[in-house]
């Protein structure tokens, strides 16, 4: 069995046993199309399979873009790292903590902008702290009952009310996954003095040429759009069923362009599309002529890393032994330490659906791949198609 073909296999197999409903995969090497493969359907009611224009929710695959947003700030002197965001969110000038026995107390140091691009702020996602997630949950649930009214949460809004509740640690002094990229996305609104979308299409999207990338697919792309899917184990045989949740306040029919444009969750887009934005990063911030950021610029959003006691919250997320974090993407660190073949240096991040992209910088490679289910993340079918991928193209 040759390259392609192991790859189409496990795709295949993915799909034969529920674990996804459709899959794409795209692998680009010095600039060439090493792989593109796709297998399985974007609806499995009208049996439409799935393509290589199938759009998909992008969920935390929109960070890094998010952090390239701030970077293009940084260079123009609109953001500085070691502000306060209370300078650009009033609501943030006094926060609390939450203590040890499940108190509250007044934080002793400010929020940095630093802080939300290196998650180390202490803001909680629902459901992943000791006790400050309580706040988000709130905020999160009124978000997700106004949607699709005429008085939907904004951006702006939203950041302000996480600041209602307590940080899960003083402000960076650990590391927790959470809310940081939304608040900052609601910084770079403020700093840019326009909503975060346009900033994005203005400076990112348009210049790179990415059309199919927005926080909302119009009427004439939602046939293309890619259904969400939840796997049902059975002893005899799993199932898929639809998804039809709007989590995390992500209007599911992404229909209507959102007044909560969320940096940490709420891109829509394409493999193509993505693979013009990862090209750039490998280029050194530049993409056919158009240059979105400095080389010194888009070398620091891609190489950072956590202090030790930062690192120590990290490394309890299960899966990304052997990597560090910054700027709202993972790093690879010490790669024999990793759960599967990796890369030193490396970097990029995946999705809520299942969506995952790497810069391998060493290889001038990028690995993109599709789908739609719920609650995967960087799961078994990742890592399967990484270690095929890694072994047969990375030679260090």
């Amino acid at each position: 069995m040759d390259f392609r073909q192991r790859l189409q296999s496990i795709c295949d197999r993915a799909v034969a046993d529920c674990l996804v409903a459709g899959v794409n995969l795209l692998v680009v090497k010095d600039g060439r199309e090493i792989v593109y493969l796709q297998s399985g359907e974007a609806d499995r009611d009208t049996h439409e399979p799935l393509q290589r224009d199938s759009i998909f929710r992008l969920y935390s695959q929109t960070k890094p873009v998010t952090a390239v947003a701030a970077g293009i700030l940084m260079e123009r002197g609109q953001i500085d790292l070691c502000q306060n965001v209370s300078d650009f969110l009033p609501a943030y000038k006094d926060l609390t903590v939450c203590t040890a026995d499940g108190r509250t107390k007044k934080a002793e140091r400010p929020l940095l902008v630093h802080h939300l691009m290196n998650m180390t702020s202490g803001l909680s996602y629902p459901g992943d702290s000791n006790g400050s997630d309580r706040g988000s949950a709130v905020v999160f649930d009124e978000a997700v009952r106004r949607l699709r009214t005429d008085h939907e949460m904004s951006t702006c809004e939203l950041a302000e009310r996480l600041a209602e509740y307590p940080l899960a640690y003083e402000p960076g002094t650990s590391w927790q996954y959470g809310t940081s990229a939304d608040v900052l996305g609601a910084v770079i609104e403020k700093a840019a003095g326009m909503p975060l979308s346009d900033f994005m299409e203005q400076e990112i999207f348009a210049p790179l040429g990415m059309r199919d990338t927005a926080f909302y697919v119009p009427a004439d792309k939602q046939p293309r759009l890619a259904k969400v899917y939840e796997t049902v184990y059975r002893p005899d045989g799993n199932t898929m069923i639809p998804y039809l949740g709007d989590n995390l306040a992500i209007n599911n029919r992404c229909d209507r362009l959102p007044a909560f444009q969320s940096g940490g969750a709420g891109l829509m887009s394409t493999l193509d599309d993505y693979q013009k934005f990862a090209a750039m990063l490998l280029n050194g911030g530049t993409y056919q002529g158009a240059e979105i950021l400095s080389p010194g610029m888009t070398k620091y959003l891609t190489t950072g890393d956590l202090s030790a006691e930062q690192q120590k919250g990290f490394d309890q997320w299960i899966g990304l032994c052997g990597h560090t974090y910054a700027n709202l993407m993972r790093v690879c660190s010490h790669p024999s330490g990793a759960a599967m073949l990796a890369q030193q240096g490396e970097y990029g991040w995946d999705g809520w659906l299942g969506m995952y992209f790497a810069n391998f910088p060493g290889e001038n490679m990028t690995i993109l791949m599709g789908t739609q289910k719920r609650d995967a993340g960087t799961f078994t079918l990742t890592r399967s198609l990484r270690n095929v991928i890694l072994a047969k193209l990375c030679n260090r």
